[in-house]
């Protein structure tokens, strides 16, 4: 939470969801950045994070090879056996300005998961009846098997665009299957991107603040970070999920994604 939410996810979420600055001045790039973070509704009550918030611990679980075990965070040497500190975090927010307010961000984070990976899912909403795969009037669950198409901007390993629709498979039924197209960096440049921080060096030299934290959206990043962290200290405040090595998180972070709004993506 106060790492890589507080800085790596809200940067992501800011560039996802800004307005377009009246420029590419560094000053009005962050400016729109602030307005996004300042907008984050922050969580006014413990129940209110328990129900938005999964924080998880990742636990022992049986390696590739025989006989061999990686261990959980627990085990990891210095960390005391009864701590909270989370290593994976998921997030249901809202922003409420007048373009997002309504739209639900899923936000989530964590170590020694099944992949490593950074990716932006645009999941697009459900349509209101499933003209394929269901009579008209049917319930809700058997519209959900139309899958919402996606837009996936891939920042890390393969940097690329995925967008993911549905098709109808040739023949008489209406039987639907996912296609996708894409874009990937590597196919067309053959030179690979700079590193994250290669850039970063490169502007502070140059002087160019544009990706970097201005105060007042570090001020606004802290506040909405804080209201969850006074949720996970404030009594009767669930324990951390567990979750086995190499998997994909626990279980219960599924459960903040609500009616058809889809599921985590795999990083594939």
């Amino acid at each position: 939470l106060r790492d890589m939410v507080q800085n790596h996810v809200m940067q992501l979420l800011a560039l996802v969801t800004m307005e377009a600055p009246t420029s590419m001045d560094p000053e009005a790039v962050r400016g729109e950045k602030v307005k996004v973070i300042d907008a984050l509704v922050p969580f006014e009550t413990p129940t209110d994070v328990w129900r938005d918030v999964v924080r998880g611990q990742y636990t022992a679980a049986p390696k590739d090879t025989e006989n061999t075990t990686a261990p959980g965070y627990l085990q990891a040497p210095g960390v005391p056996p009864d701590s909270r500190t989370e290593t994976y975090i998921a997030i249901r927010a809202q922003i409420h300005n007048w373009r997002w307010n309504g739209v639900p961000f899923l936000l989530r984070t964590g170590k020694s998961l099944h992949a490593r990976y950074s990716e932006v899912v645009v999941r697009f909403k459900a349509p209101p009846a499933d003209l394929f795969n269901g009579p008209p009037g049917a319930a809700a669950a058997q519209m959900c098997r139309l899958r919402p198409n996606e837009l996936v901007l891939r920042i890390q390993p393969d940097e690329g665009v995925r967008l993911r629709f549905l098709v109808k498979q040739p023949g008489p039924g209406a039987v639907m299957r996912q296609a996708t197209l894409g874009f990937d960096y590597k196919d067309i440049f053959d030179d690979a991107s700079p590193q994250a921080y290669e850039r970063l060096l490169l502007d502070a030299i140059a002087g160019n603040p544009t990706l970097f934290i201005r105060g007042d959206e570090a001020e606004a990043s802290w506040r909405f970070c804080d209201s969850i962290r006074a949720g996970w200290d404030a009594p009767g405040a669930p324990p951390p999920c567990t979750y086995p090595t190499g998997s994909s998180g626990p279980s219960e972070s599924d459960d903040l994604f609500r009616g058809c709004e889809g599921v985590w993506g795999d990083g594939r």
